[in-house]
């Protein structure tokens, strides 16, 4: 087929990214009885399954791990040596199944999901013209619904000499096949601070440098602290404050100038900088939509001004997390297809069936460091700042007696925020050791606006670390 002779199909659905995503969102339209294509230029599955969520995961776990052994009597002596990075980056490879998506697209097709590989623009209303890697052109009209579940990529900063610096992204972290001697991590959030900890458990010497003055600024400031703190225990050097004017490579070495005038050398330098959507050459303007830009949406993730499109994930810049994509999935599916039937009014009030309430109100996040930090719902500051009246619970989560099993010398905090109004918990976070399995309960307590009477009659199992509940309880009650 030439590229001048473009062959058209018809789907009720479209949807651009097979991420997890847009492979939900395909998946909800499929259960629903409608149709779907979707449409993929890189890995089936995304950047969580190669490059984010899973890769990463699986560098951090043996680090973790270890640094947890080495807290236990008795076994502490028995893992004071390096890790086996050969090991460890052979079972990163297999978790991301060596950057093939075969399965992945395997499951699409088993669920009756025609995919198309290579690019995918919009051409006006509901119309997608996909471009394969081969140059043939296909014409995708969509009958109801058109999804653009495309993601984010990482954004580098406008440096002098960062552009010949070969510069690592977290892409090139979290794929690496191999463990530089020393690593410059530039960026203190989630990115920086867990990439700052796998690679410096793997044998790099890492230096980290936020312009920040903690890690972590969107959760609450102790979390920052403490893992601030472990990066350091670990052997890390650990900067913040800290600007950087300029990247530059010379050979296998990468100086980085601080805005003191200070000089940092290493052989790899990753810019953990932010996050910007992938929405440049999408053909939004055929729409009337700016090219590059985040995409505004309702809440049952159509775009604003739009009866068709919708935006899915990060795209939509409500909350850049894999897991709150796939929610916003599960709602999105929900909405294209209660539209497609003809249903007069959706179920959009907060947590209707067409409404992704939790975005606004209880959004979980783990941080995979050492020690762990677990947050869902709005920080103290921010809580105060809209206006509401709350009152914040810190309690010590080393004096609890599951903590002190867990782990000899186990340091952490929790932080429960409760609203004076409602009497209910709109916020926790937890940072130590094994915290982030502690969350879902806490996400549970937010999104079910839990009263404070009855979380009394949750009563955590003893000598669990989720007896911190009852301490937080206990001292909300005085």
């Amino acid at each position: 087929m030439g590229q001048g002779h473009a062959a058209t199909s018809e789907y009720d659905v479209v949807v651009l990214g097979a991420g997890p995503v847009g492979e939900n969102v395909a998946d909800r339209a499929r259960a629903a009885g409608l149709s779907a294509a979707i449409v993929e230029s890189e890995l089936i599955g995304g950047e969580c399954s190669y490059w984010a969520c899973m890769p990463s995961k699986a560098l951090l776990r043996p680090v973790i791990a270890r640094a947890d052994a080495r807290r236990v009597p008795g076994l502490r002596q028995s893992v004071q040596g390096p890790l086996d990075a050969t090991a460890v980056l052979a079972h990163r490879d297999y978790y991301t199944n060596n950057w093939k998506d075969d399965g992945q697209a395997e499951w699409l097709d088993s669920i009756g999901v025609k995919v198309l590989r290579g690019h995918g623009r919009l051409d006006g209303p509901k119309r997608v013209v996909v471009t394969s890697p081969e140059g043939e052109r296909h014409v995708l009209e969509a009958r109801h619904a058109v999804a653009v579940c495309t993601g984010s990529r990482a954004v580098l900063p406008d440096l002098p000499g960062l552009a010949g610096a070969r510069a690592w992204t977290s892409r090139e972290a979290t794929s690496a096949d191999h463990v530089p001697g020393r690593l410059a991590v530039v960026g203190g959030g989630v990115v920086g601070t867990e990439m700052a900890a796998a690679w410096q458990g793997l044998g790099s010497q890492v230096t980290l440098l936020a312009r920040t003055d903690r890690l972590l600024p969107r959760m609450e400031p102790f979390a920052g602290e403490l893992v601030a703190e472990g990066l350091r225990e670990a052997g890390a050097d650990v900067r913040t404050g800290t600007d950087v004017t300029s990247v530059v490579r010379s050979g296998d070495t990468v100086t980085l100038t601080l805005g003191d005038g200070s000089l940092v050398e290493a052989d790899e330098v990753l810019m953990a900088t932010g996050r910007a959507p992938r929405t440049d050459g999408l053909g939004l303007e055929s729409v009337g939509l700016e090219d590059g830009s985040w995409l505004t949406t309702d809440d049952s993730c159509r775009v604003e001004g739009t009866g068709w499109l919708y935006a899915v994930g990060d795209v939509n810049h409500r909350a850049l997390l894999t897991h709150q994509g796939k929610y916003q999935a599960g709602i999105a599916g929900a909405a294209i297809a209660a539209r497609a039937g003809g249903v007069p009014l959706l179920e959009t009030d907060p947590w209707g069936a067409h409404a992704a309430t939790a975005d606004h109100r209880a959004v979980p996040q783990v941080v995979f460091t050492d020690p762990e930090a677990a947050a869902v719902g709005p920080t103290l500051a921010e809580a105060e700042e809209s206006g509401r009246r709350v009152r914040a619970v810190d309690y010590d989560m080393g004096a609890v007696a599951g903590a002190g099993l867990y782990a000899h010398g186990y340091r952490g905090q929790a932080r429960m925020l409760v609203d004076l109004d409602t009497e209910t918990v709109i916020g926790v976070t937890f940072v130590g050791p094994g915290a982030g399995e502690l969350l879902h309960a806490a996400t549970i307590a937010v999104t079910a606006e839990v009263p404070i009477e009855r979380l009394w009659h949750a009563v955590p199992a003893y000598p669990t670390i989720s007896e911190i509940w009852l301490r937080l309880l206990e001292t909300y009650r005085g």
